[in-house]
């Protein structure tokens, strides 16, 4: 999941990176850290974190408000995050690319190589009050960006749920890329801002949730811990949104040894067996 998708992306971020180093004055030292498919590649250049990510050169521009640049600009420091130090964007050819400096972190990250955890990373209870902190002091910022659009939702849920979709989709600033590969090990740091912004209720918690089905006691905790939200009609609205994201991943090939938790976790909610996932390219 993270790593490029042939030699060429490969060479491609690889290029883009010593690009970006040399013309912001950094030496990268370390692994080279990839993001999903490749279009994001990260290193360490001393007490800083260099990221390059790439799209296409029609999608070129930061809007204003959103991603990590939005984020440094408006999420309180309460929120514990790398901090933004410098940007760099350019485009070359069909691509468009965007760095950012940031701290690095030197605590590591709960699940560094997949996006859920088939074991127990044993966090103590000082790290989840810590996250329902950050995600409270979250939900009272003001965000732009819609992220899990209500027209997505239409079709996904019952694509990949086998239900109708809400009349109503409750909405609150979140994360919206909360997983176990976004979160360090105390003290708590959230990783990845691009998708910040307004999500489901529910949401964030709900998608952490269905990265922690392969372990019970986690996945009870997430349960415990967010209760006044998960246990709401609301909340449940958002839980649903998440596992049908990660319904319609399982639907491109990923995931396979957690399908049948998240299968059997939206029929324990919505009493409907969803139907069985088959390749799709529905947008979120």
């Amino acid at each position: 999941m993270n790593s490029p998708v042939n030699e060429e992306v490969q060479a491609l971020m690889e290029a883009a990176h010593g690009r970006t180093a040399k013309a912001l004055g950094l030496t990268c030292t370390g692994p080279l850290a990839w993001g999903f498919l490749g279009v994001t590649l990260g290193r360490r250049a001393g007490d800083r974190w260099l990221r390059v990510s790439r799209t296409a050169r029609r999608n070129a521009g930061r809007k204003r408000g959103e991603g990590i640049v939005g984020a440094s600009e408006v999420v309180p420091d309460g929120v514990p995050r790398p901090r933004l130090y410098e940007v760099h964007d350019w485009t070359d050819g069909e691509w468009a690319f965007e760095a950012e400096v940031l701290d690095y972190v030197t605590q590591p990250i709960v699940s560094p190589d997949r996006a859920d955890i088939d074991r127990d990373p044993g966090l103590p209870d000082e790290w989840w009050a810590d996250l329902r902190q950050a995600l409270a002091l979250l939900a009272e910022v003001e965000g732009v960006k819609t992220t899990v659009r209500d027209g997505w939702i239409e079709r996904a849920f019952p694509q990949f749920l086998g239900i109708p979709a809400p009349a109503k989709v409750e909405r609150v600033t979140g994360h919206g890329d909360l997983h176990w590969g976004n979160l360090t090990v105390a003290p708590l740091c959230l990783l990845d801002w691009e998708r910040w912004g307004l999500v489901p209720f529910g949401y964030d918690a709900g998608l952490l949730h269905a990265n922690s089905l392969l372990v019970p006691d986690v996945a009870a905790r997430i349960r415990r811990e967010f209760a006044p939200t998960l246990d709401t009609p609301a909340g449940r609205i958002g839980e649903l949104a998440a596992l049908a994201e990660m319904l319609q991943a399982v639907a491109r090939g990923w995931y396979p040894d957690l399908a049948p938790r998240l299968v059997a976790r939206v029929e324990a909610l919505t009493g409907v067996r969803p139907p069985v996932p088959v390749r799709s390219e529905v947008s979120a």
